[in-house]
This record gives C-alpha cells, structure tokens and sequence, in this order.
C-alpha cells in the first residue's frame, strides 16, 4: 500500500502492506505453495546461503506468504518485525528456548493458558532452565516482580487479560522492572488482539498471539504471531525457527491474512455481545461470581479501561451450585458450542479445570484463581439476545 499519511488501524487490518503483483496486479496475494525456490544461477545461491544476496531457498527458512503475514502483524502492533509459527504454544516456546539457556530463569503470572503453564512448568526444566511464577496478587506489586528476578532472568512473561480469569495485568509495571534489569518483556496478546490492546506502545518488547483465535476469527487454521524489533525478531528466527523447524503452511498464513482483513469489525461485534452477555450475567440469579474486565466490579477494571480500548469477549464465571451445576448448564446449551479454544465467530463454552487447563495441578490452579466451578465463555458474534436466552433458559434447568 502506497500510503500519502498514516492510516488509522481500522485501514491498516484490511490494507496492511500489501502491495500488488508487478505483472500480475493481483488484489488478493497468491500463495506461494512450493517446498524451495530456484536460484538464477550457482553465484546467487551461494549469496542467498551467505545473506548477502535476496531471495528465497526453503519454506522453512522463509516464504513470500509467511513474510507477508509477518510484515502484516508487525503493522498492526506497531512493531518493526512480525515472525510466524506453526502454532501460539511455537511461538512462545521459540521466544523461550532462545532466550535461556541452562541455568537461565524467567518470571511469569501463574495464571496462564494451560499449554503455556505446562511448557513452562514442565519441560524448559529439561532443558535446565527455571520457571518462575508469581500468583496474580503478587503480579501486581513491581517490588515482588523485581524480587523474583536475578542476574540469570532472561525474560518476563505475562498474559493480560489472562486465560481464563480475566486478570488484567499493568503492562507498563511490567515493562519497567523488566527495562530495570535489561531484559525483554514478552506479553500474550491473543485475549484483546492489537485492536484493543497495544502493549508494545506501554513498553513490552515481544508480542506474541495464538493467532488460530481472533486473528483468524473462524475457528479453522491454527498459527502463531511474535512481533516486536527486528533485532530481536532476527534473533527468533535464526536461533530457533530457522534450526527448530515450527513452520506455518503457506496456505494457513494466507488464510490468516484475509481473516485479518475483518478484526476490526469482528472484534467490535465480539465486544458488543459480551458487553450485554457480562451485564445479564452479573445479575442473574443463579450466577454466583463474574469475572469480566468490562463490568465496574472487576478488580482490574480501572487498569483494563487505561490500557485497553474494549474489554474484550471472554468472561468466566460461576454458577450456584458448583461443578454439578455447571456441568448441567455446558452440557443443555443450544447455541453456545461446548468446545475449547477461543475467539471463533460461534459462542463457545467450556470447563478450563477439566479442559483447557487439567494439565496445571489442582493447587496451582486454584493459587491462579482457576477454581474447579469456573466456566469460561467466548462470546461469539450471534446476536447477543439469543446467546443470552439460550443462557437463561438452560439455568432454569440447575
């Protein structure tokens, strides 16, 4: 896109940098479905080798598609550098396994995506490097942030909203114990997506998305997204990408790219419906807690309102009765969809205790806030009127 000013974002999700084709002028960009690329001759396959030459060699090591999509989520964060990887849980764990080696430590909230709390947790040990967590009471005090830290911290490492409770976390407090000790802080970013929530611009160094959620928005590719600059990004890719091998399909980065072109509009539906979904909620009577950053009786609400734009479509909650009852209401919905995952068109539902998150143990869960009765719903962007009917009248059955 030959840009005359600086565009507002809502332009920047559908144009992106996306230029056309010389010959061919395509609106939409081809996907470049090979395995390897032809050299014009042995000289210039010795320089693509080398780096001093342009040019493309294998799939693994880059690919037009795959770039363009890096290219296209370094626009809409605002970053200098955007990468891709085969999944979310890729892209966090190339960010890691970079970053530490044996006898490194990292910090991190312990409220996390139950994959990423059992990467942490249970395999960078293997790799001789030290996980350390602070509860979520504990996340919000830059003294115990800076205290969990040492001269073998590598990284800090947070989600905000966090997966599932809905912790909003102070990026900016983050950042500055993390520029204190002069190290990168890494910020999940897959709950709000960069139209809500810019935590480069509060100064995170690294973004990451499971970008199979909002980025794709219909619940039938899965990706990952790291953006931030590019020396860091050249970093990533050399040290771990290139060498570990966590490619995305060309064909899933393009579907990425026209999933994109709709955040704005999806994500202001999204909002819309959780909104009115968390204010029903709130009141119902058979709701005995809500956890939604929208609503003024979340903790966090001040914070979410600072540094996000929306409060997102994700909310937990409980109903009276506990597990049982819960069970029964996941388990009668018409609409809502009992399936894990996130950010899809369709409403979902779903038991993180016994699903998304069974890999956390029970005490560390509930240390987190994941208690064995929370529900998590991903408000989708039906009409909002029949998600809730669909809500109301399955807890009359409980």
């Amino acid at each position: 896109m030959s840009a005359r000013k600086k565009v507002s974002p809502a332009t920047t999700v559908v144009h992106g940098i996306h230029g056309h084709h010389a010959t061919t002028l395509d609106l939409v960009p081809p996907i470049h479905l090979t395995s390897t690329f032809v050299f014009k001759n042995a000289d210039h396959g010795a320089g693509c080798f080398a780096g001093t030459d342009e040019g493309y060699i294998y799939t693994r090591l880059g690919n037009p598609t795959l770039d363009l999509l890096g290219q296209k989520i370094a626009a809409i964060e605002g970053a200098e550098a955007g990468l891709t990887a085969a999944s979310g849980l890729a892209a966090i764990a190339a960010v890691a396994m970079t970053s530490c080696r044996p006898g490194d430590n990292f910090v991190a909230c312990s409220s996390l995506y139950g994959g990423t709390f059992a990467l942490f947790n249970r395999h960078m040990p293997d790799f001789g490097v030290e996980p350390r967590f602070l509860t979520p009471t504990d996340c919000r005090d830059a003294e115990k942030i800076a205290a969990a830290t040492d001269a073998k911290t590598r990284f800090l490492f947070i989600e905000t909203p966090a997966n599932p409770t809905l912790d909003v976390l102070d990026i900016a407090l983050w950042a500055g114990v993390a520029k204190k000790r002069g190290v990168p802080l890494v910020v999940d970013n897959t709950f709000p997506t960069p139209w809500l929530s810019r935590p480069l611009e509060l100064g995170a160094d690294i973004v990451i998305h499971s970008g199979t959620k909002y980025l794709s928005g219909h619940g039938d590719i899965i990706g990952g997204m790291i953006a931030g600059s590019k020396e860091l990004m050249m970093r990533i890719k050399k040290d771990y990408l290139n060498n570990f091998g966590p490619t995305m399909s060309p064909f899933t980065a393009w579907l990425f790219l026209r999933g994109i072109k709709t955040l704005a509009v999806r994500m202001e539906k999204h909002c819309d419906n959780a909104e009115k979904i968390a204010a029903f909620l709130e009141k119902h009577p058979k709701v005995s807690k809500i956890w939604y950053p929208g609503l003024a009786s979340h903790p966090d609400h001040a914070l979410a309102k600072k540094q996000m734009s929306r409060f997102g479509a994700m909310i937990a909650f409980e109903v009276k009765g506990g597990l049982d009852a819960g069970k029964k209401l996941m388990d009668n919905v018409q609409l809502c969809t009992l399936a894990v995952s996130l950010g899809d068109c369709e409403t979902l539902i779903q038991h993180p205790a016994s699903m998304t998150h069974a890999s956390i143990p029970r005490e560390e869960r509930l240390k987190a806030g994941i208690t064995d009765g929370l529900i998590r719903l991903s408000v989708g962007i039906e009409a909002a009127e029949d998600i809730i009917v669909d809500l109301d009248e399955t807890m009359k059955l409980i």
